[in-house]
């Protein structure tokens, strides 16, 4: 159809059209003419669609770890006519220009970090990325929605390096919570014995206490009974 000069182009792209060699238009979505006969002719398409580019950079740390790093991009073609003509006239590969932007922030960052500071570090690596990259593809007509870091891998010996010391710590800390359970466990037996004993003490003292008011009474009652029995015997 474009050889007549009828031209539909998909909701998710623009069209270049061209004179004689030289921009001429950026077609939108929808159906449009174009005028071979004057020397108009489509001279490509650009994705308006949001894309995604996986790059995986393999560096070294500041402790002299190597790890791989994986980085998502996420980028868009803007949509005003100028950004369309400058992301189809001056940049050739934009992947190519992307991955090689992201690979010298992380190169170029990275070795300024301890392998466990990379770990915690990402967002501030990821927010480097971004604005480095949005800086730069922005005058090719580009923007860059977001660029997360999803993916930190050591190599294989340090990673095992690293869960062998994951495991001995958690092997620590449970002896350590083990320890401190049979410690707290023997405290409050202890407790419990110490009350016992203070409670049984308690009810000796109490029943001795009450075996002396017997016998107090018991005496009394005797001493009484003398007294009555004298008295009498002085009355006969």
């Amino acid at each position: 159809m474009e050889a007549c000069g009828c031209v539909i182009t998909s909701q998710d792209e623009r069209k270049v059209v061209e004179r004689c060699g030289k921009f001429e238009d950026v077609l939108d979505a929808g159906f449009s003419c174009v005028l071979p006969c004057l020397c108009q002719f489509v001279k490509g398409s650009i994705s308006t669609r949001i894309q995604m580019l996986e790059i995986n950079a393999d560096t070294k740390t500041k402790d002299n770890v190597f790890v791989g790093i994986k980085v998502a991009v996420q980028y868009q073609v803007n949509g005003d006519s100028q950004s369309i003509q400058d992301a189809m006239y001056k940049l050739t590969n934009p992947r190519a220009q992307i991955e090689s932007y992201v690979l010298d922030v992380v190169r170029s960052s990275v070795p300024k970090i301890d392998l466990d500071n990379v770990f915690l570090e990402k967002e501030e690596i990821a927010a480097s990325i971004k604005e480095m990259l949005g800086e730069t593809m922005g005058r090719f007509g580009y923007s860059i929605l977001a660029t997360p870091v999803t993916d930190i891998e050591p190599n294989m010996e340090v990673k095992r390096a690293m869960n062998e010391i994951n495991k001995a710590k958690r092997l620590r800390e449970a002896a350590r919570d083990e320890g401190e359970a049979i410690k707290i466990r023997s405290i409050k037996e202890a407790e419990a014995e110490a009350a016992r004993t203070e409670i049984q003490a308690k009810a000796d003292a109490e029943a001795k206490f009450m075996q002396g008011q017997g016998i107090a009474r018991q005496r009394q009652a005797i001493v009484s009974g003398l007294r009555d029995s004298g008295n009498c015997f002085k009355a006969d």
